[in-house]
């Protein structure tokens, strides 16, 4: 069970050079259209003689009836404790076994240092993170690559390995706007991303250019390389979260730092929260306090104005925030109204909004396919707004023609307070990265 992400991962490290284990199929959720499709035989292995079929979650049942399943895996994130258990009460009352793979079995090792950056949830902050931890690293003299948690929703074949280093290779990739969210931002600071879906093959690939291997996570996910350095990045705009999300709260248990981010826009009571939530299940991790300050390039065209507010897809539907940093940078500068886009919302964009009500009063930068991106244009353009504010992280006006002025809001990490990233990652890079940059491990 998955969301073309951790359960091809799963597969390829567990299940696939395994004889005794036939894995009849997928399942596919969360991301629109990404069933219907096959894990093909490139990818399958030797003891394969079809593909895979990838099928909607809703088939699940008819599939553990049709194929005589044994074992059900589930393997993917940002779901709640209690709906992965509703689940394995559903697949345990049909029959089979269920199952939750771990870090041991999966995580690949490298011969290079590893540090990850994942979350108790999505948009909890990892993008910024991870950039601020490049930077850092830089400074100290390490020449990075980042891996991108997967996000292959096109054409398999085409995706086992990608190598991003300009912009002109998000056009070459056919990226969706939830890849280029993730890899424009690293690439315009000089840093190569790589992603795919067979991340040994990334893996070995990244050891040959980089002194240190940057894990940049998908979600909640755990890491799918084992971090020598694990950071995890915990939200008090959403407080409990931390310890209710599947697999947020082990990737919280797991960390050797803890980034408590947002602390300047969150309630002080629901920052303390999850401060007593974290340290009581991880005593041991170092905790940062950290905030994302936003900023809009031309902050002058917002003030008193309507304007149409343009958020990251993701963080808005699987990651139930109500708005982003899209809303926050629009009342900071001082928008006049942040219109309601429900009324003139079109195609795949008004079904988001259906299927995930508690959105606020905000456009989700949905575009993982050529329609869903004609969709979020035809929505922008019919709307009566002044200007529009993109608080996606990426130069939305490069895929889509926007009719009025729109603005881009950008924000970066900002530790607070002792002890921060730079010690954290000087001593790194000083102690444990050393004996492996020598060859002991």
């Amino acid at each position: 069970m998955g969301a073309a992400g951790r359960d091809f991962h799963t597969f390829n490290t567990v299940f696939r050079n395994d004889p005794s284990v036939e894995v009849v199929a997928f399942t596919a959720t969360q991301i629109p259209n990404i069933d219907g499709r096959a894990y093909p035989l490139e990818l399958a292995g030797p003891h394969y003689a079809e593909p895979i079929p990838i099928v909607p979650e809703a088939e699940l049942g008819n599939l553990i009836r049709a194929k005589r399943v044994d074992e059900v895996v589930f393997a993917y994130s940002d779901v709640t404790h209690e709906r992965v258990m509703n689940i394995a009460s559903a697949v345990i009352a049909a029959g089979p076994d269920f199952r939750l793979v771990g870090l041991e079995s999966t995580a690949l090792v490298s011969a290079k240092p590893v540090v990850s950056v994942c979350a108790g949830r999505t948009g909890s902050g990892k993008s910024q993170t991870t950039r601020r931890v490049a930077d850092i690293l830089r400074g100290l003299g390490a020449k990075i690559a980042v891996a991108r948690h997967p996000m292959p929703y096109g054409d398999l074949r085409k995706q086992v390995f990608q190598r991003f280093r300009t912009l002109r290779d998000l056009d070459k990739h056919e990226c969706t706007i939830e890849e280029r969210e993730e890899y424009e931002p690293h690439i315009r600071k000089k840093t190569t991303v790589f992603a795919g879906v067979d991340y040994e093959k990334i893996l070995r690939a990244m050891e040959k250019e980089a002194d240190v291997i940057l894990w940049d996570g998908g979600n909640n996910d755990l890491p799918f390389f084992r971090p020598d350095l694990a950071i995890v990045v915990v939200d008090p705009h959403r407080p409990g979260d931390e310890i209710t999300y599947h697999p947020g709260e082990a990737n919280v248990r797991m960390a050797d730092v803890l980034i408590l981010n947002k602390v300047d826009t969150a309630n002080p009571d629901h920052v303390e929260e999850v401060r007593r939530n974290v340290t009581a299940i991880n005593p041991d991790a170092v905790v940062i306090d950290a905030a994302s300050p936003v900023s809009i390039d031309r902050p002058s065209l917002v003030r008193g104005k309507r304007v149409l507010v343009v958020e990251d897809g993701p963080t808005l539907t699987h990651g139930e925030m109500e708005y982003g940093a899209g809303m926050v940078a629009a009342m900071k500068f001082g928008a006049a109204e942040a219109i309601d886009p429900r009324p003139f919302a079109k195609g795949s964009i008004r079904k988001i909004y259906e299927d995930y009500p508690d959105i606020g009063p905000l456009v989700p930068a949905m575009g993982y396919d050529k329609k869903q991106v004609k969709d979020l244009e035809a929505t922008i353009r019919a709307s009566d707004a002044e200007v529009v504010v993109i608080g996606t992280p990426i130069d939305l006006t490069r895929l889509i023609e926007i009719p009025i002025p729109a603005v881009r809001v950008t924000y970066e990490l900002q530790e607070i307070g002792k002890p921060d990233l730079d010690e954290v990652l000087t001593r790194f890079w000083n102690g444990v990265s050393k004996k492996k940059r020598s060859g002991r491990r």
